[in-house]
């Protein structure tokens, strides 16, 4: 029996109602302890920015220098920096941070594979989480801003929470910049020509919601524009 197997047979092992019960009414406490956690000490890191992307992007690839560079520049415009803490395009985006004198943060989780933190997280702003779902609210209260690279599933699920998120109006907008338009334009005239114009499930304002750029000034730009447009300032 191969390892997956054993934990799909040990998922769906047959388990009392009782039993249920009992360990759903347990994980609450620590669900609560996670976002006890996060927001004490996320509360205290002032504005930032998150990155996401892959975090099986090798150090030599191009997308790890763009990130690397992006983040350096939000630095000297004030920001810091969130990741998920890892390998890749997370670690690219610490150090720059980093390089920058910027704050440097890392939203790290616990996974069978791929997840280790990287070493250019501040030593305070290191937080472990084994709740994706709360995770995930941390990047959305305490951001300024998403800068999405070339990514995964996971990268895509972070986007488009986001995004759905603020189209339905449950948090404020703030600014999602997708970077590399060679990766992102084929997903970007699906949603135009499929979800939009042949099904109609959302309408032509909602590609407002991103902006799709390509270098460090480019970001810079889509950021300050929608804090200018709106009249906004970034928690500074």
């Amino acid at each position: 029996m191969t390892d997956d197997e054993k934990r799909i047979q040990s998922k769906f092992k047959q388990k009392s109602w009782s039993e249920i019960k009992s360990n759903d009414s347990w994980a609450i406490f620590k669900i609560m302890s996670e976002f006890v956690d996060g927001f004490e000490k996320m509360s205290r890191i002032g504005p930032c920015v998150s990155i996401f992307g892959s975090a099986r992007t090798k150090n030599d690839d191009p997308n790890y220098k763009l990130t690397e560079e992006i983040a350096y520049a939000l630095t000297q415009k004030g920001f810091g920096v969130i990741t998920g803490g890892g390998p890749g395009i997370m670690e690219a985006g610490n150090k720059g941070a980093h390089l920058g004198g910027g704050t440097s943060v890392g939203l790290n989780i616990d996974l069978p594979f791929e997840q280790h933190f990287n070493p250019y997280i501040d030593n305070d702003k290191n937080i472990e989480f084994d709740y994706f779902f709360v995770r995930k609210v941390m990047f959305m209260k305490y951001s300024q801003g998403y800068v999405v690279m070339p990514g995964g599933f996971g990268t895509l699920d972070e986007m488009f929470e986001a995004l759905t998120l603020i189209q339905t109006k449950k948090i404020g907008k703030f600014p999602i910049v997708l970077v590399g338009s060679n990766f992102w334009t084929g997903l970007m005239d699906w949603i135009k020509s499929t979800l939009m114009t042949e099904y109609g499930n959302i309408n032509e304002v909602d590609l407002d919601l991103f902006s799709i750029v390509d270098t460090p000034e480019e970001v810079i730009e889509a950021i300050e524009n929608f804090y200018q447009k709106y009249n906004l300032s970034p928690n500074f």
